[in-house]
């Protein structure tokens, strides 16, 4: 999530409001783990977005993650 509110220069000193993980499975072992994140919103002052990390080749993600970030003032 980080990288993704990246997006503005004021996200740089953003404040995690809420991070919830959900763990659905193992990870296949001995392969990368790859994640991909969506920024959901980016409003005035708050930022949602949302990353599935996948193993290996499958299509299933192996965790779910929502984030939150409030945006301060500039």
């Amino acid at each position: 999530m980080w990288c993704c509110s990246r997006r503005s220069a004021r996200l740089g000193l953003a404040v995690t409001t809420n991070l919830n993980i959900n763990f659905l499975r193992k990870g296949q072992p001995g392969q990368d783990v790859l994640a991909a994140a969506k920024l959901l919103k980016l409003g005035k002052r708050l930022a949602v977005g949302e990353v599935n990390l996948l193993s290996g080749s499958s299509p299933d993600p192996i965790a779910h993650v929502t984030a939150t970030y409030s945006i301060p003032n500039t």
